[in-house]
C-alpha cells in the first residue's frame, strides 16, 4: 500500500463521507468508503484499513445517541450477525481478490436499488412488525455483508424500519449494533491479516479525519435533509460498483 498524494486524495472524502453516514444517518451509506479504496487498493487491504476508522467512529457517535437505541431489536440483530462474521471469514480465508471486487461491486449496486425502490415505493416497510426471528435472520446477512464490505446496513434497515423507529431511535439503534459488529469483526480481521501494521499507521494519520465526520454527521442529522447525502451516495456507488464488477469480470 502506497500512502502517496492518490491514496490520500480519495482516502480523506471517503472517510469523511463514512464519518458523516454514521454521525447522522443511520450508517448506511458508511460502506461506501470501500468501494472506492477498491479502486486503488487490494479489497482486503480496503476494509483491513476501513475497519479501526469505523470502530473509531462508532465510539465518536455512541455519545450523542447513548441509551436512545431500541436494544431489543439492536440484540436480535447482533446475535444473528455472529454467525453472518463467522461466515465472512470462512470465505475470505478461500476466496481470491477478484471475488471480493465483485461481492463489493454487487453489494454497492444492490445498495442503490433496494433504496431506490424504496424511494418509488416498489419496496415498503412490512406492514406489521417484522419477528424477532426475522430480526435474527437479517442479523445473519447484516454480519456476513458487513464482514466482506462493511454494508450492514441495507439487512439491518430493512429489519428496524418496520418497527416504525423515530429518526433518532434509528440512528441510535444503527450505532451501537454496528459497534457491537465491528468489535466482532476485528478478531477475525486480525487472524487473517487483514488489518495490518501497515494499514493501522494509515488508520492514524486518518482518524482525525474520521472523528471530524462523526461531529458534522451528527449536526447534519439535526439539521439538514438527507436527501442530498444520499442522492450523491447513489451515484457515487454505482459508478464504483459497477467500475469494481468490471475489473473482477475482466
Amino acid at each position: 500500500m502506497v500512502m502517496d498524494f492518490t491514496f490520500f486524495a480519495l482516502a480523506i472524502p471517503a472517510v469523511v463521507f463514512a464519518g458523516v453516514s454514521k454521525g447522522g444517518f443511520g450508517s448506511g451509506a458508511a460502506f461506501a468508503a470501500t468501494p472506492l479504496l477498491a479502486l486503488i487498493l487490494e479489497p482486503g487491504v480496503a476494509i483491513g484499513l476501513m475497519l479501526p476508522l469505523l470502530m473509531l467512529m462508532d465510539v465518536s457517535a455512541l455519545r450523542p445517541y447513548w441509551r436512545q437505541w431500541d436494544w431489543p431489536h439492536a440484540r436480535a440483530l447482533i446475535i444473528g450477525a455472529v454467525p453472518g462474521v463467522m461466515l465472512g471469514g470462512a470465505l475470505y480465508s478461500i476466496a481470491k481478490p477478484d471475488l471480493f471486487r465483485l461481492l463489493i461491486g454487487i453489494v454497492a449496486i444492490s445498495f442503490v436499488a433496494f433504496q431506490g425502490g424504496r424511494a418509488l415505493g416498489w419496496i415498503s416497510p412490512a406492514h406489521r412488525p417484522l419477528t424477532p426471528a426475522v430480526g435474527l435472520l437479517a442479523g445473519v446477512v447484516a454480519g456476513f455483508t458487513s464482514f466482506i464490505s462493511h454494508a450492514g446496513g441495507p439487512p439491518a434497515a430493512v429489519y428496524l424500519l418496520s418497527h416504525g423507529l423515530s429518526k433518532t431511535a434509528f440512528q441510535a439503534t444503527t450505532v451501537i449494533t454496528f459497534w457491537i459488529i465491528n468489535l466482532l469483526k476485528f478478531g477475525p480481521y486480525l487472524a487473517l491479516g487483514i488489518v495490518t501494521q501497515e494499514t493501522l499507521f494509515a488508520d492514524l494519520l486518518l482518524a482525525p479525519v474520521a472523528v471530524f465526520g462523526v461531529r458534522l454527521g451528527v449536526k447534519f442529522h439535526f439539521k439538514l435533509s438527507e436527501r442530498w447525502f444520499f442522492l450523491l451516495t447513489y451515484v457515487f456507488l454505482t459508478l464504483t460498483g459497477a467500475k469494481l464488477i468490471w475489473d473482477a469480470l475482466t
